[in-house]
Order: structure tokens, then C-alpha cells, then sequence
């Protein structure tokens, strides 16, 4: 009974707060810290938001040739991407596949993906026809504009934020090279 104390471990440890954010999926760690981050907070709004634009148009009445069609291309082209990047980043999948230039990636996309919100956003507004106020229809039309701008925006801040992920932390490519 006299060694009974010396043969039990009072060592205690915390765990660091980098393993507490991240669950595991086998090979796969998942970062749930991304969702708190700016750009991950961007990328859950372009998702829910960009859902709800292109299920908005998706609902309205329109004719198979109207500029709604462009609409619903880019809302749902766009949140597909993003759903897909979201993944990826929210898996950790980017640090496992290192020959693509991710910063560079995200960049051109985010950017792409502004454009293409700004000429969807423009084709949804000027569509909506005011002669039908409180129409269903025109309050569907009208709050399919509304969630595009705000779409729209979240890309251009998260263009931004690529931008200064893909910049580094304030080097130029000659100090960077040394």
C-alpha cells in the first residue's frame, strides 16, 4: 500500500485551442474556427443568401425567355462554387492538395463571382415590373434584387479580403524571393 502514491500520475494537461476548434474525420480535420473567421463568415452569407436569390427567381412566374434566366444561371453557378469552396476550406482540403495556388484561386473566383453578381443583381432589378405592386410575383422579383445586392456585396468583401490574403502580409515578390 506504500507505493500506491508514487505509482499514480498527478500530471494534468489543457488541451491547446487549436485541437479544441478542429473535430477529425479520419484524414480530414475539420477547422470549425473558419466559420469565425471574416472570409468564412463571408462564405456562409454568399451560400444561405445566394440560396434564397436563386430559390426566390426559381418560384416566380417568368417567361423561358425572360432575363430571369440569367439571373437564376449565376445565383445558382455562383452558390454551387461557394458551397463547394466552403467545404473545402471547412475540411481543411486546401492544405492537402498544395499544387494548386489557393490564394490566387479564391481570388480570380471571388472577383469572377462579383462581376457576375453585379450583372445578375442589375438584370433582376431593372426585370422586376413596378406596375404589379403587392403582387405576388413582384414581392418574390423584388426580394430576389434585394438578397442579389446583399450577395452581391458579401463577394465584393470577400474579393477584398482574397485580395489581401493573396498580397501576403505586406511583402512584394522581391522581398518575398530572399
Amino acid at each position: 500500500m506504500a507505493e500506491f502514491p508514487s505509482k499514480v500520475s498527478t500530471h494534468t494537461s489543457t488541451p491547446d485551442a487549436a485541437s479544441s476548434s478542429r473535430g477529425c474525420l479520419g484524414f480530414l480535420s475539420l477547422d470549425v474556427g473558419f466559420l469565425s473567421s471574416i472570409p468564412g463568415i463571408l462564405m456562409v452569407l454568399e451560400t444561405a443568401f445566394g440560396l434564397l436569390v436563386w430559390a426566390l427567381v426559381a418560384d416566380s412566374n417568368y417567361p423561358p425567355t425572360s432575363a430571369y434566366g440569367w439571373v437564376l444561371f449565376v445565383s445558382v453557378f455562383c452558390w454551387l462554387v461557394t458551397l463547394c469552396l466552403l467545404i473545402i476550406f471547412l475540411v481543411q482540403l486546401q492544405m492537402r492538395i498544395t499544387i494548386i495556388p489557393w490564394p490566387l484561386v479564391v481570388l480570380i473566383y471571388h472577383a469572377a463571382a462579383t462581376a457576375l453578381y453585379v450583372t445578375g443583381f442589375i438584370t433582376c432589378a431593372a426585370s422586376v415590373q413596378t406596375t404589379s405592386y403587392f403582387s405576388y410575383n413582384y414581392n418574390r422579383k423584388a426580394a430576389a434584387s434585394f438578397f442579389a445586392c446583399v450577395v452581391m456585396i458579401a463577394y465584393g468583401g470577400s474579393t477584398f479580403f482574397s485580395l489581401m490574403a493573396w498580397r501576403g502580409s505586406g511583402s512584394n515578390a522581391a522581398t518575398a524571393q530572399a
